[in-house]
Parts: C-alpha cells; sequence; structure tokens
C-alpha cells in the first residue's frame, strides 16, 4: 500500500498505522506520542498528542475523514494522503492538547529527575504556549511509598497507562493500576501494596514524564551531567544489555537502551538496573550514539562530524584579479580621458 505524509510517499503492509508510517519515514514529519509504545499490546489512542488530518481516504474513497485522527490507532489504506505538520489545523490542535496536559502538571522542572529527558518538556517546548488560561487550583495528591526502588508523583502522571501495561505485560503479578474515575483519577498500589516484581524498574524507562523515577538516582546529578555509555553483562533474567550512566568513575544509574522515540529496545531485569553499580560489574561497548539533538548529548561529540567547507570566489582576500590590475597601474596606463578627469578634479580642488 502507498501511503503519502506531509508530501512524502512510501509502501507500507496492511495493518500498519499511520504514525508507524510516519517513523518509517523519520524527521519532522512524525507526529509526537506520550502513550504510545511500539513493544507494548493495546497501548495508543489515549493523549492525542499524535493527531492527524486524513486528506484523502484511499484511492477506493477520496474523501477526507472529517475529524482529526490518532495516528498511532489509525491504519493506513492504500493511496492515502495524510497532513501532520504541514496542516494548521493540527499544529493547532497539537497545541491545545499540550495546553490540556499541563493543566494539572505541576511547573516543577528545576527539580525534577526527568527533566532533559522528559517527552512532555519536548512537547511543551514545540506546541506549548507562553501563556496559561488556568486559573483553577491544580489537583494534588499525598506523596505515596510504592517500592523500594521506584518513587511515585501522581502530580505529575498524565494517565497514559503505560506502566500498568508494563506491569500487566512483563509480570504476572501486577499490585498497581488506576483507581478512581474522571478527574479524580490516578495511579495507585492496591491497598498500599509495594510493586517489587522483578521487571518493574521497566515502568520508570516507559513513563514520558517525572511521575516514577529511580530513587537511587534521585537529586545525584542532572543527565546532561552524566554520559551515556553502551554496556553489558552476563545476566540469567534478562539480556542484561544496557546504557550506563556515569560521572567519572562513577556509575550513577542503568537504564534500558533506548531508540530516538525513546523506547526501550529490550527490557531489562532489576537486578541489572538497581544492584550492578560498579564498572567491574559490567562490559563497557562505548559511548551511546544520538540520533538526534537533545540537552543529553550537548558537547558529547561521539558522532562523526562533516567537514564545513565554505564555497567562495578564488583569492576572496586578494581581490578579484581586474582590481589588482587597476590597483598595480603596471599592466593597464591610464588612458587620455582618465588623465583628462584627473586634470580636472586638480584644478576643482
Amino acid at each position: 500500500m502507498k501511503v503519502t505524509i506531509d508530501g512524502q510517499s512510501i509502501e507500507v503492509e496492511p495493518g500498519t498505522t499511520i504514525l508507524q508510517a510516519a517513523r518509517m519515514i523519520g524527521g519532522e514529519v512524525v507526529p509526537p506520542a506520550m502513550c504510545y509504545y511500539s513493544k507494548l499490546k493495546g497501548s495508543g489512542g489515549k493523549c492525542r498528542c499524535c493527531l492527524v488530518e486524513v486528506a484523502k481516504g484511499s484511492e477506493a474513497d477520496p474523501r477526507p475523514m472529517p475529524k482529526l485522527m490518532a495516528s498511532c490507532v489509525t491504519g493506513c489504506m492504500d493511496g492515502m494522503e495524510v497532513n501532520s505538520k504541514s496542516s494548521p489545523r493540527v499544529t493547532e490542535a497539537r497545541k491545545s492538547v499540550t495546553e490540556f496536559l499541563l493543566i494539572n502538571h505541576p511547573l516543577d522542572c528545576p527539580v525534577c529527575d526527568q527533566a532533559g529527558e522528559c517527552d512532555l518538556q519536548n512537547l511543551s517546548f514545540e506546541h506549548g504556549k507562553s501563556e496559561s488560561r488556568f486559573i483553577e487550583e491544580k489537583r494534588t495528591f499525598e506523596p505515596e511509598n510504592i517500592g523500594p526502588n521506584i518513587q511515585l508523583h501522581m502530580n505529575r502522571c498524565i494517565l497514559c497507562y503505560r506502566c500498568v501495561m508494563v506491569a500487566d505485560q512483563l509480570t504476572d503479578d501486577r499490585v498497581h493500576g488506576v483507581m478512581d474515575r474522571g478527574d479524580h483519577s490516578n495511579i495507585s498500589t492496591c491497598i498500599s501494596k509495594a510493586v517489587d516484581n522483578e521487571f518493574s524498574g521497566n515502568m520508570i524507562d516507559v513513563c514520558p514524564v517525572g511521575a516514577l523515577t529511580d530513587k537511587t538516582f534521585r537529586f545525584k546529578s542532572r543527565v546532561w551531567f552524566s554520559k551515556p555509555y553502551n554496556a553489558h553483562r552476563d545476566c540469567p533474567t534478562c539480556s542484561g544489555k544496557t546504557t550506563v550512566w556515569m560521572f567519572g568513575d562513577e556509575i550513577q544509574r542503568v537504564t534500558g537502551r533506548k531508540d530516538e522515540y525513546h523506547e526501550v529496545d529490550e527490557f531489562i531485569c532489576n537486578g541489572c538496573r538497581f544492584d550492578h553499580k560498579e564498572i567491574a560489574d559490567w562490559t563497557i561497548e562505548g559511548p551511546r550514539a544520538f540520533e538526534k539533538d537533545s540537552v543529553i548529548n550537548q558537547n558529547k561529540y561521539n558522532r562523526k562530524l562533516q567537514k564545513v567547507e565554505i564555497a567562495t570566489e578564488d583569492h576572496i582576500l586578494l581581490g578579484r584579479e581586474e582590481d589588482r590590475k587597476k590597483i598595480s597601474m603596471v599592466e593597464i596606463p591610464l588612458t587620455e580621458e582618465d588623465i583628462i578627469n584627473q586634470k580636472s578634479l586638480g584644478n576643482n580642488g
């Protein structure tokens, strides 16, 4: 099937969503996503950040879809034409969704450990507004201890359901979920149980905001001060392939390896994440390569830099050849007209 997004066409397999097709194309046509996670079944369709405009339904039915569609759950059709970043209607909708997500989100980026790698921060930077129309009091929740390794900040949660899906699909004993309804909905554990299963740390990796953070890394350092390295170890529970974040010779935290859309390639166990913070525990493969610019990879030149060449005229600093000849006055003597003009200037002076 052929799908066109912002003027760029691509062939996709049946069952591919618009968001997946956009990621195949890459670049600025890719819609933002806060709830969709390709590794989790059933994710998507909740945050409405990835709205796109379907200008042409298909070759069989070329009528446009009247409403903006969530690209993460809308399947592609042969001949479909989609407007993403090129549509003013989509841009305005994403601004409105961003404003809605920030209604209750606290402005605590200066003290949040997620700052620098927060999807909501990136979304707000591109689609956010400089002012807020919300004058009511933000909803707040009492602090709740959900386990020895994970800190829950419910005030920052945007209810993307990713952490619930991780617990559902990776473990057999999920003890947390979404409690209450409407604007009272919140993430919590059942009867104050602790989240302590072997893969619970992956809830931190999939959380797009600072609602779930690593207790072993809290307030230690900003992410842009530490250097990420790909590393691995022989682990009987998981693949053992991780990213270790180092400050000098100290491993400050361990995370799963993520792609350019901040999705984990392979989920890792709590043993690798929390219990192995010594360099001797790991085989360091090399610096983590970043697919796109961000605050994390500032001043970390682990990518091949292209040579910059400035195309200019030959001998631009020496001047043009004909000008140099005129200045030298050796090869080009004064004409009679030039002599007459000089005499007239002298007489006028």
